[in-house]
């Protein structure tokens, strides 16, 4: 499949589906809270998709039955809401996907509820550091593979490890676009990048060790030790010069729509 590029046009449509996942996502954040259940949150979420005008993007994605992905401690990416009720000290990977005037905004955040102990804070503080190391690498004319060795050295450098299972992807019309950015050096996806191409860059990372499973509900990944896993993501664009993040919360749908 060929690698899309975004014109002018498509990517003035779709900063502003990824500012509506951006403002999701900070949304999600300032309501959850010990004692909740992932239903709430997921409930919620909902309604502020809506609120935005758009609509989720992983409801009814091959199939997957929730608004939008929350995977707690163990768990590294798309947990099921349900009765599950969150305790302070958790941590909380939230996954937001939207489908806003034809295009995709996709981005994803790890949360302590309440507060979270040293060594998980640690965690996310590691898997969000690697995410713009991954982000700074995105240029023009480097490779897919700049970005994997520059995410994978940090987050291994400081005693984690990447999961290989599940990687970052091109995004645009579709949730899954070429090319694959995996968190790893896999010199089989080493697509060169050209301006123009959008991608979410997602470094999964965990405690312990790579190895992930999938529960009996289908969909749940945990860690195949039991450690702790985060989660960050940001929708980017690659340009002439510094890559742009698309889904910065900072920028709003109204400002967009005001330019």
């Amino acid at each position: 499949m060929a690698i899309k590029t975004k014109s002018p046009d498509e990517l003035k449509l779709m900063r502003m589906a990824c500012a509506v996942a951006a403002d999701v996502l900070e949304e999600i954040g300032t309501f959850i809270k010990p004692g909740i259940t992932t239903r709430q949150v997921d409930d919620f979420a909902a309604e502020q998709i809506k609120a935005h005008g758009a609509k989720s993007a992983f409801l009814g994605y091959r199939k997957y039955p929730r608004n939008v992905c929350l995977s707690v401690n163990d768990e590294v990416v798309h947990g099921l809401g349900g009765e599950r009720e969150l305790h302070f000290g958790d941590i909380i990977s939230v996954d937001v996907g939207v489908l806003y005037k034809g295009f995709i905004g996709d981005n994803a955040r790890t949360f302590a509820v309440g507060g979270c102990s040293v060594a998980a804070q640690r965690l996310l503080d590691v898997t969000e550091q690697a995410l713009q190391l991954g982000i700074a690498a995105a240029k023009a004319e480097n490779r897919v593979t700049d970005i994997s060795r520059a995410i994978q050295d940090f987050v291994e450098g400081n005693g984690y490890s990447v999961v290989r299972e599940f990687v970052g992807h091109g995004v645009g019309r579709a949730m899954h676009e070429d090319p694959q950015v995996p968190n790893f050096v896999d010199r089989k996806m080493n697509d060169k990048l050209r301006p123009g191409m959008t991608i979410a860059i997602e470094p999964m990372v965990n405690a312990g060790g790579p190895a992930v499973k999938i529960l009996k509900d289908g969909w749940t990944v945990v860690t195949q030790d039991g450690s702790l896993s985060a989660h960050f993501e940001h929708t980017v664009l690659i340009t002439d010069g510094e890559p742009e993040i698309l889904t910065c919360p900072s920028t709003t749908l109204s400002k967009l729509k005001v330019a």
